[in-house]
């Protein structure tokens, strides 16, 4: 059998075993999901995230210079020797109770060529759960993006519900509804000297959110 060859139906084989691949009827391959959707990369120690408890939304700003203050952000610095592949975000809303809230959106911003930004924490590495191993910076919540060389460029909407309509009211502090996260799968690489940055249209005092920006990073 030749080796690009496979065997139609699931096969059943011991470990250390050189079976041929299985294959379907209409002469696909068939693939079984082993672990997790992210436990490889997980597992090798090059997955990582950004991400704050709690934001307040008037400590962040859509101010696209130095002064900007995102949600959550990830700079790769320009010496760095990987690129940051964006795997998934997500961002909960919450209403401060008894608040009449201000309507806005969320945008996805973008920075390249930036080898001076001095602010930054080290992100989270999601196998040994310690802020440590990445060649990039995280920004979470409300930390300025001190040191950016070029201004930032909002390039699409975030996939997050709306900051609620203007003049609505709520009688409690409670989450909007259960938003999923936005999985981007790869779709954008934050290359060395690049910033992404999850930023909100309206700054109000009456919305906070707790968010999260998970990555993988891939050696160039």
């Amino acid at each position: 059998m030749a080796l690009n060859q496979l065997q139609v139906g699931p096969q059943e084989v011991g470990n250390g075993s050189t079976p041929t691949a299985s294959g379907g009827k209409q002469a696909e391959t068939l693939v079984s999901q082993y672990h997790g959707r992210y436990y490889t990369q997980t597992y090798q120690g090059n997955v990582y995230s950004a991400g704050s408890k709690t934001t307040a939304l008037s400590a962040t700003t859509i101010a696209l210079d130095a002064t900007s203050t995102p949600i959550v952000a990830v700079w790769n610095p320009a010496n760095s020797l990987v690129n940051l592949s964006i795997l998934y975000a997500e961002c909960l809303i919450t209403v401060v109770a008894n608040s009449a809230v201000n309507g806005g959106g969320f945008v996805w911003a973008t920075s390249t060529n930036n080898a001076a930004i001095s602010t930054g924490a080290a992100p989270l590495n999601r196998k040994s759960l310690l802020n440590a191993g990445s060649q990039a910076k995280a920004f979470n919540g409300g930390t300025a993006l001190t040191g950016l060389t070029n201004n930032l460029v909002v390039q699409f909407a975030a996939n997050f519900p709306g900051i609620y309509a203007a003049g609505a009211a709520t009688a409690l502090g409670v989450p909007s509804p259960g938003a999923p996260p936005e999985f981007i799968d790869g779709s954008i690489i934050v290359p060395p000297g690049g910033v992404l940055a999850l930023l909100n249209t309206v700054s109000t005092t009456t919305i906070s959110v707790q968010s999260t920006l998970v990555w993988e990073e891939v050696s160039l």
